[in-house]
């Protein structure tokens, strides 16, 4: 199972439409968001698709600009394993 943490920047005049549209999709809940459009999103794999292909259909929202996937989290289903938590790798570090 796939748990990211995403930070997606929607144009301020579409944010609501933005947030809507994504909280409709399967396997997405939006925590937070500004005026300014901002959201922070939670998207988890699903029994019909993964996480990065909601991700990846997320871009395609129209109001969007950009989406950086901030946190990745995984556990194996098969053997209950859990992988520790890693931030996402950031061109600024």
């Amino acid at each position: 199972m796939n748990i990211c943490g995403c930070l997606v920047h929607a144009t301020p005049d579409k944010v609501d439409r933005v947030s809507d549209a994504a909280n409709a999709m399967a396997g997405v809940e939006v925590h937070a968001r500004t005026e300014e459009g901002r959201l922070v999103v939670v998207v988890e794999d699903t029994e019909d698709r993964r996480a990065s292909e909601t991700i990846m259909e997320m871009h395609q929202i129209p109001g969007v600009v950009s989406l950086t996937l901030t946190y990745h989290h995984f556990e194996d289903p098969q053997d209950g394993a859990t992988r520790q938590p890693q931030p996402a790798l950031s061109s600024n570090t």
